[in-house]
């Protein structure tokens, strides 16, 4: 039984080339489309553009902030949230979600896939780390070849 609108995060570096910001405004874009509410970590690069495209198209947007002040998020958040908890405050990011977008991303990003996938949250790939278990491929992670596709692949497997 579903309860209100699902959570999805997308993650992804603070600074990005502008094809990944395209892909994270358009990611943002098709979630607020979907009625779901974006979560990210409030600041600039992949969780700006995403929040730009998710309030474009009449979204909902969530910042959790690594600081203990609201300075430096981004401007597209209807809901900024300081934690003080700097690169910790990712566990808050990955249990606030249903499901998970990762979009290209660094160590931060694979920290929150990691995090995602010790607790069981599905996470969907837009370009972003690839997983392996000894010599086999991890198929943990599912697999989008676009924004749309990774929207909907995100709310097909969301735990709500």
């Amino acid at each position: 039984m579903s309860i209100g609108p699902t959570y999805v995060a997308v993650i992804g570096s603070g600074v990005c080339a502008d094809d990944i910001c395209d892909l994270a405004r358009r990611t943002g874009a098709a979630l607020a489309k979907a009625g779901a509410i974006l979560v990210c970590g409030g600041l600039g690069g992949v969780m700006d553009a995403a929040a730009a495209g998710a309030q474009s198209a009449g979204g909902t947007t969530v910042g959790i902030l690594p600081d203990h002040n609201r300075i430096g998020a981004s401007r597209h958040l209807d809901v900024a949230i300081p934690s003080g908890m700097g690169e910790m405050r990712n566990a808050l990011i990955v249990r606030a979600a249903d499901a998970l977008i990762a979009i290209e991303g660094e160590y931060g990003t694979l920290s929150e896939i990691g995090l995602a996938l010790k607790t069981g949250k599905p996470v969907v790939s837009l370009g972003t780390w690839k997983l392996a278990k000894g010599d086999e491929p991890d198929n943990s992670i599912i697999m989008a070849d676009s924004p749309e596709q990774a929207v909907e692949l995100a709310l097909a497997a969301a735990l709500v």
